[in-house]
């Protein structure tokens, strides 16, 4: 608070504020002739220079400086700033720069005994009388050695996510037992599907036939479950199941037991299609029994791998790619149905790790242009890492023969929903070339790619693919964390593709419910088994 002291006798006027005396300014005043035109010119400067005051009283007043109470003292502490100059503080941050700049390059020496948190670092700190580079170099080598077991963290906790996602849950194996033991002593398991006066009707086009292949009978029961609850016209609806010689007896109890009607199904092995010989089939019966590659896809993943040189994302993708299932059989199926169905003209190919949540009839509309796939690309799109997808994501382009075939730039598409005009592919060579590719990636060790079904399927249907409108197939949820729920609402067909399953513990919370409510879990296999909502 500013105050003025006017002495006894007028001849001066003091300033002066509560935290001592400034000695800012005394007016003398003469002794005898003072003027009313002197004081008013005096109190006109006053009321000039008492702003200036206040504001230069504030400043020392917040920085905590009572102490400096003088006009010497507040000049040296103003001076600098007014004039440029950097204080003290600022200079050593600029020192600091410099150091941490020097030990930038600097190699952590061998056998340096780092702190375990930053707590102990200030203790050893004081105890030791560290300089500032020593300092410098511990706090490097303590952010590097941090930044290296988080790293490792990451790669073991993909590592255990890619042993879940392969191994098959106990309530899942469960059922399957529970159900094959059902077949063999309850007719009712057994009974023919569909009933023998409905058989027409699996090979009667004007009916949308969709085609699923697949050894999860959960997984199967909910594809199915969610295609006729969704469909405007169920009873138009026949579902063909594939599955493997094991499975077989289990899925075809569970259709025996749990009817679709007004659908149909039919449940096959993979053994009672005559077609599939290995004469038809000998490079898949390679693929799946050759020592090297069973090695690949069911070895350690992590012996010979240059983790340094890689990123979490790109690890994630190669373990996803050494998944056991794509050597399997039912996962190449989809590349035999024109043989293995052949009076049917236009079907739905669904993977088992799919929900239906719209009406699907209207993809039977859809006018393919002569084409033979009917799908969705993944080249484009909103979530950039889900829909960029381009050849370069799936070929070895420093391959020769890829490099000279095909174009890094070209789009991919999306399997797990597709549109397959079985007419057109029977007039087309795409089973061949399929088989041509697959033999050339096992003459090069499995070089040109290391991702199943997929890439070779890119090459066979080159120029065979029509898109369609990406809502109807949303891809990512098995692997995406951030996918929009909103948009997962919105589409026709939501695809777990990845890891991380809906039927699997690690799979992602917030997408599981668009899975699970479509699970019967009242079922008495399923509770017996212990499968419960989650």
């Amino acid at each position: 608070m500013m105050q003025l002291h006017f002495s006894p006798s007028m001849r001066s006027i003091t300033i002066s504020t509560n935290n001592g005396f400034i000695d800012f300014m005394k007016i003398k005043v003469a002794a005898r002739h003072i003027s009313y035109r002197t004081i008013f010119h005096t109190f006109l400067l006053l009321a000039f220079l008492l702003p200036f005051v206040f504001i230069l009283t504030a400043v020392v007043t917040l920085e905590g400086v009572n102490k400096c109470s003088s006009f010497d003292c507040l000049g040296r502490r103003l001076g600098p700033r007014l004039l440029g100059r950097v204080d003290g503080s600022a200079r050593l941050v600029s020192e600091f720069y410099k150091i941490l700049n020097q030990v930038k390059t600097e190699e952590i020496p061998d056998g340096l005994k780092l702190p375990d948190s930053f707590t102990q670092l200030v203790s050893e700190m004081q105890n030791n009388q560290y300089d500032a580079n020593t300092f410098a170099i511990m706090l490097k080598a303590m952010i590097e050695k941090f930044e290296k077991d988080i790293r490792e963290s990451k790669f073991a906790e993909l590592m255990h996510k890619h042993f879940a996602a392969s191994s098959i849950p106990k309530g899942i194996h469960c059922l399957s037992l529970r159900l094959t033991d059902e077949y063999s002593s309850n007719a009712h398991a057994r009974k023919q599907l569909p009933p023998p006066e409905l058989l027409p009707l699996l090979s009667d086009n004007s009916y949308y036939h969709f085609i699923l292949s697949t050894d999860n009978i959960l997984a199967a029961s909910v594809v199915v479950n969610s295609a006729v609850q969704s469909s405007l016209r169920p009873e138009k609806i026949v579902f063909h199941v594939i599955t493997d010689k094991k499975t077989y007896s289990g899925m075809h109890s569970w259709f025996a037991l749990n009817s679709i009607a007004p659908a149909l199904v039919e449940v096959k092995g993979i053994h009672q299609f005559d077609w599939l010989t290995r004469e038809n089939i000998p490079v898949l019966e390679a693929v799946e029994n050759q020592n090297g590659i069973r090695s690949y896809y069911h070895g350690n993943h992590i012996v010979g791998a240059n983790l340094s040189d890689t990123t979490p994302r790109i690890f994630a993708s190669k373990l996803q790619a050494r998944s056991p299932k794509y050597i399997s059989l039912l996962n190449h199926l989809r590349i035999y149905l024109p043989e293995l169905f052949p009076n049917l003209e236009k079907v739905v190919f669904l993977d088992d790790d799919v929900v239906i949540q719209r009406d699907l009839s209207p993809l039977w509309d859809i006018d393919l242009e002569g084409k033979v796939n009917g799908a969705v690309e993944t080249c484009k799109g909103e979530d950039e890492w889900v829909m960029s997808k381009r050849f370069r994501n799936y070929f070895n382009f420093s391959h020769p023969i890829i490099q000279k075939h095909l174009n890094p730039d070209e789009c991919a598409w999306a399997y797990g929903m597709n549109v397959f005009d079985l007419h057109a592919w029977r007039r087309t060579n795409i089973r061949e070339i399929y088989h041509l590719w697959l033999r050339k990636n096992l003459m090069s060790n499995l070089t040109m790619w290391k991702l199943g079904t997929l890439p070779p399927a890119l090459i066979a249907f080159r120029d065979q693919v029509h898109p369609i409108d990406p809502s109807w197939h949303m891809l990512g949820l098995g692997y995406q964390e951030q996918t929009d729920v909103e948009n997962v609402k919105n589409a026709a067909v939501i695809h777990y593709n990845g890891q991380l399953k809906p039927w699997l513990e690690i799979g992602f919370e917030h997408v599981r419910p668009f899975w699970i409510k479509y699970v019967n879990y009242s079922n008495d296999f399923i509770r017996n088994c212990h499968i419960v909502e989650s």
